[in-house]
C-alpha cells in the first residue's frame, strides 16, 4: 500500500529523474530498516542505542580486545543472516536496467544492493561478505566466519595462521577505500540528480557527496523520513515509507 501523500511526490521525483539524467543513488540504513535491518541511530532499537560504538566497533578495539569486539559484531551478523532485499533495493535495480541509473553508492555493509542485483555498486564502509586476517592477508566469505565464530571458544572467528578474523568492513579509526571514495565523488560530480535514501547525511566524508553534486551544478533529492543538512537545498525531500515511496516512482515511470 502507497501511504498517504505518497503519490503526488513520487510523481514529482519521477519527473526529476527523467530529466535530470544522470542519477545517482546515495543509500544509508534506512533503505535497508524495511529487510528487518535496524538502522543506528533510533531510540532504543538503534545499533548504537546502547553501546558505545567507539567502544566496540572502533579499529583500535579490534586490536585490543578481539573477544569484546566480535561479541558485538557476532551480533550484527546475526542480525543480518537470512535478510533479503526488500522492494527499495529492487526499485534501484529497476531504474538500473532501464538506463535511469548510473550507480549506487551505498554506506550500508549489509550486501542487500548486490543481493537485488545492482551492476554499479560502490560499497563505500565495504561488506560484511568476506573477512580478512589482518597478518597473513588470508580472506574468508561469510558462512566461512560464520562458521568459525559459532565453533570459537573464545567468540573469535580466526584465520588458519590464528590471528582474530576482521569484517571487510570500514570500522570506525578507519579511512575510507580510496578507490571507492574516489568513484563516488566522481558519480557525484556528474550526476544530474543524486538522489539520497535513507540516509542522515551527517557521517562524513560520505555526507559531502550532496556537496559536490550541487556545486557541480545537479540537484538532489531526499527519501528519508529524518532530517538532514541538506533538506533547505534538495529539490525534494519525501519522508513516507522508503519502500512504498520508491516503488511508487518506479510505477510512476511506467513500463
Amino acid at each position: 500500500m502507497t501511504p498517504a501523500g505518497a503519490t503526488a511526490g513520487a510523481a514529482r521525483l519521477a519527473e526529476l529523474i527523467r530529466e535530470r539524467a544522470p542519477v545517482v543513488a546515495l543509500t544509508g540504513a534506512g533503505i535497508s530498516v524495511p529487510s528487518g535491518i535496524p538502522d543506528f541511530r533510533s531510540p532504543q532499537t538503534g545499533l548504537w542505542a546502547n553501546v558505545d560504538p567507539m567502544e566496540v566497533a572502533h579499529v583500535d578495539a579490534f586490536r585490543l580486545d578481539p573477544e569484546r569486539f566480535w561479541a558485538f559484531y557476532g551480533q550484527r551478523f546475526a542480525t543480518l543472516r537470512g535478510k533479503r532485499p526488500n522492494g527499495a533495493h529492487d526499485a534501484l535495480v529497476q531504474l538500473e536496467r532501464r538506463g535511469l541509473l548510473a550507480g549506487v553508492v551505498t554506506q550500508n555493509i549489509d550486501g542487500l544492493h548486490a543481493a537485488a542485483g545492482t551492476r554499479e555498486l560502490i560499497e563505500v564502509h565495504g561488506s560484511v561478505a568476506t573477512s580478512s586476517c589482518l597478518d597473513c592477508g588470508s580472506r574468508y566469505e561469510l558462512d566461512v566466519v560464520r562458521g568459525r565464530l559459532e565453533s570459537a571458544a573464545d567468540g573469535v572467528p580466526r584465520c588458519d595462521c590464528g590471528d582474530p578474523l576482521k569484517p571487510g568492513v570500514v570500522l570506525f579509526g578507519e579511512f575510507l577505500p580510496e578507490h571507492a571514495l574516489a568513484r563516488a565523488q566522481a558519480l557525484a560530480a556528474a550526476a544530474g540528480l543524486l538522489l539520497c535514501i535513507g540516509s542522515s547525511l551527517e557521517v562524513h566524508p560520505v555526507a559531502q557527496l550532496p556537496e559536490i553534486t550541487l556545486r557541480a551544478g545537479g540537484a538532489v533529492a531526499i527519501v528519508t523520513r529524518s532530517a538532514t543538512p541538506y533538506d533547505a537545498d534538495a529539490e525534494l525531500k519525501l519522508t513516507g515509507d522508503v519502500e512504498a515511496e520508491l516503488q511508487a516512482v518506479v510505477a510512476a515511470l511506467g513500463a
